[in-house]
């Protein structure tokens, strides 16, 4: 399970070192125009989630990963060849859209096994290799660019995605039993969306969790352009990237543990309180120093940063989903394309408002956190029972 989600992050990170690259071969206007090759893959991403999660709970769980797995393949290779951007994006939002399957699937197949704290737990060893994996992934790409060009990056992504589908065809057991199938059909599928957008845990928690994921978004479509140009890090960017995703990985680690004594909420209201104020303060910092303060301050920023996230993400998606077991695979679907293109939307603004200084993304992210925090608040001032006790 933590391999095939883990694809979705390798897609976009091992990108990062080529972006200027492939903004050159395929005549990308604009600085940030590159941005988009991120930003794809997250539109196919989110429209893929509300497809896999209903397939998943009328046909099982095994075969819509098959059918995105395949999507994915074709996507990479339309990439691979891409010989102009539009074509470029067609083939990221393919790959986005494929990458989907595993994302979602793998919610429900687990909430199939489990519930509660033990979910969150295993939701967090997952959500540690998909961070641990974006810390090798640029500095994978960047070793491919030093032996061939950008396209060979695809390749690699081809062969992964080739491995990962055979190994989960022969090691994963299908975990939805025939009678606990739902119907494919319009009117059972529209109710059960209709019935997660009427739950105000499982509403409220995706919306927290796509304003905190939005700023980390932003980070993704700009971090390229703040570590290799801004700061002028050139090949050593993905040991810096790396540097930045490690404490990401080392939370989620350490909220497995946590979270089975201290419960998913006061963790979520912890590391969101933290994201805030890092990120307010060290905006008043960076403001003062006209927009780009010395790298050591921001590499200090950063793991304190995403430390707090990394508390958040795993637990905010279980909250989401906990009340919604006899739905999961259409649940799984609506909780991750709203929180996704909540994201996206607010990632690319934030990517796209780059001007040369470190001011936009600080800024959202304190921003988004604040902001997140108070769709907690909301979510919690209900009737009490409406709420997991966890």
């Amino acid at each position: 399970m933590a391999l095939l989600t883990s694809l979705t992050a390798l897609a976009i990170d091992a990108m990062l070192p080529a972006l200027s690259d492939i903004g050159a071969d395929l005549g990308v206007a604009g600085d940030n125009g590159p941005q988009l090759v991120v930003s794809a893959l997250f539109v196919g991403f989110a429209t893929g989630q509300l497809f896999y999660g209903p397939v998943s709970d009328s046909f099982g769980r095994k075969k819509p990963i098959y059918v995105g797995l395949t999507i994915f393949l074709v996507g990479s290779v339309l990439a691979m060849v891409a010989w102009s951007f539009p074509v470029m994006l067609a083939g990221r939002v393919l790959q986005g859209f494929g990458a989907a399957a595993p994302r979602i699937v793998v919610m429900a197949l687990i909430r199939d096994q489990y519930d509660g704290r033990g979910m969150a737990r295993i939701m967090s060893f997952i959500m540690a290799v998909f961070i641990f994996v974006p810390m090798l992934a640029p500095a994978l790409g960047q070793a491919v660019l030093f032996v061939a060009s950008w396209r060979a990056i695809f390749g690699l992504l081809l062969a992964l995605a080739s491995i990962s589908l055979a190994w989960f065809a022969v090691r994963q057991r299908e975990t939805l039993a025939p009678q606990n199938r739902r119907p494919f059909a319009v009117r059972p599928i529209l109710g059960a969306v209709i019935e997660v957008f009427r739950n105000r845990a499982a509403l409220g928690y995706t919306i927290a969790a796509g304003l905190a994921f939005g700023g980390f978004l932003g980070y993704l479509n700009s971090a390229q352009q703040i570590l290799q140009l801004q700061y002028q890090l050139g090949t050593l960017f993905s040991l810096y990237f790396a540097g930045l995703a490690l404490p990401l990985g080392v939370a989620s680690v350490a909220n497995a543990h946590l979270v089975m004594r201290m419960g998913m909420r006061p963790i979520s209201w912890r590391g969101l309180l933290g994201v805030t104020v890092f990120s307010t303060t060290y905006f008043l910092y960076a403001w003062n120093a006209g927009g780009s303060p010395p790298l050591w301050t921001l590499m200090t920023w950063g793991p304190l940063t995403f430390f707090c996230l990394g508390l958040v993400f795993g637990n905010l998606n279980a909250m989401a989903i906990q009340s919604l077991g006899h739905i999961a695979g259409v649940a799984a679907g609506v909780i991750g394309s709203l929180s996704t293109f909540i994201s996206l939307l607010l990632g690319m603004i934030i990517g796209q408002a780059y001007d040369g200084s470190v001011l936009p993304l600080v800024g959202g992210f304190a921003l988004l956190g604040a902001c997140s925090l108070i769709a907690m608040a909301v979510t919690e001032s209900g009737k009490p029972d409406a709420l997991d006790p966890a």
